[in-house]
């Protein structure tokens, strides 16, 4: 071979070395520019909605984990801890891992580091307490993978911590990026779970009536298991040289971030951007007004209250449909069936041409044991829309005809 050959063949190489290097670099940052600004719209909607409607005494939108119940202050506290630690993790872990931030401003680093630690572990810790003792959503297998994230959150903090301590920065910075994965579990499972309802066009793959099922079980897993083996594949692109290793990691990192942009877009309009409305609505919360008068004079009043306020004030209190639609699932939580039932089927009074409110009534009748009327809610939901894959799903778990 010439000494031509030899030097063009060198040169095409380390072209296509640099040219993986850089687009290996391109993709990590568009990873890094989508995760920054998805979690910071999540930590906007989530602060926003949760301070302004609790200044405001709303507390109807709190439907996770039975949300805020009055006279429950240990509970209640660990729903606070939880939502107050999720905001701070949301805004202190990005700048973590801003190499400029790293270098130019490094006590900022190490304490922002330290209150991302500590918020991390009462953010999973609260969350554990919620999903034990005050009872959430799933079953056991989702529990696990749940509490499985958080013990990866605890170990890799200590571990991450461990290596600061000994000014192991390369190794720390590792372990400093698994623990970021892993606290933003929840974020993953969100944007993985609307992308998947958006691609099927519906729900599929679970039991809307007790959130049980193959899809939300392989989520409790997936939401942390998957960040950290595609960040096990990028460090392997990292240390070991190979133009095509890491053009393939490239490709695939701007894959899954693409992914995650259409993720992104599904769990926004149908979650976060109606929390930000919800939370700059100045309106007063009728399912908030209605609850009290239950508590206080029973349900007859409150619904006879809402007509009166209903006509004598439409402009100062809100309501929209999902008002009488929160407070009837908080009634159902709290086992009130008949007050739940009366309260929906007010809903069905005034949005009659609404499926959810029927589909939301049925669940009330079924869980109250009146499996005729639960049958005849469920498929009038699927009658105005026919796409409600959750009512039939429920219509055959009723064996409707």
């Amino acid at each position: 071979m010439s000494t031509a050959v030899m030097t063009n063949s060198l040169s095409c190489r380390w072209q296509l070395s640099s040219v993986a290097d850089t687009a290996l670099k391109v993709a990590a940052r568009f990873w890094f520019a989508v995760t920054v600004a998805g979690q910071l719209l999540f930590a906007f909607a989530v602060a926003s909605f949760y301070s302004l409607t609790a200044l405001r005494g709303d507390y109807h939108g709190w439907n996770f984990t039975h949300g805020f119940v009055p006279g429950v202050t240990k509970g209640n506290w660990a729903v606070v801890m939880h939502l107050a630690s999720a905001a701070v993790i949301m805004l202190a872990g990005a700048p973590q891992l801003v190499p400029q931030i790293r270098s130019r401003f490094p006590v900022f680093h190490r304490w922002n580091g330290r209150i991302y630690i500590f918020a991390a572990v009462t953010l999973s810790a609260a969350g554990m307490y919620m999903q034990w003792f005050r009872g959430s959503v799933g079953d056991l297998p989702q529990h696990l993978g749940s509490t499985l994230n958080v013990i990866l959150i605890w170990l890799f903090a200590a571990i991450a911590l461990r290596y600061a301590l000994a000014r192991n920065f390369r190794i720390h910075r590792r372990w400093a990026l698994r623990l970021f994965l892993v606290v933003s579990g929840s974020w993953f499972y969100r944007i993985g779970f609307f992308l998947a309802l958006a691609i099927n066009k519906g729900p599929f793959g679970f039991d809307p009536a007790t959130f049980t099922g193959p899809l939300p079980t392989f989520m409790s897993f997936a939401q942390y298991l998957v960040p950290l083996a595609v960040l096990e594949i990028y460090f392997l692109a990292q240390d070991r040289p190979g133009a095509l290793r890491r053009m393939a990691t490239a490709s695939l990192l701007f894959v899954l971030t693409l992914g995650m942009v259409a993720g992104l877009f599904a769990v926004s309009m149908a979650i976060w951007v109606p929390q930000v409305k919800a939370a700059f609505d100045p309106r007063k919360s009728i399912a908030e007004t209605l609850s009290v008068t239950i508590a206080s004079r029973g349900i007859d009043q409150a619904v006879k209250q809402y007509h009166e306020l209903k006509t004598a004030a439409p402009a100062t209190y809100n309501f929209d449909e999902g008002q009488l639609n929160g407070l009837g699932y908080r009634l159902i939580h709290a086992n009130k069936f008949k007050e739940a039932i009366r309260i929906l089927q007010l809903n069905v009074e005034v949005y009659p041409q609404s499926s959810n409110v029927y589909d939301s009534l049925g669940e009330a009748y079924m869980d109250d044991g009146d499996k005729p009327q639960a049958i005849a809610n469920y498929q009038k939901s699927l009658q105005l829309n026919p796409k409600n894959s959750g009512a039939v799903k429920m219509l055959q778990k009723l064996n409707a005809p």
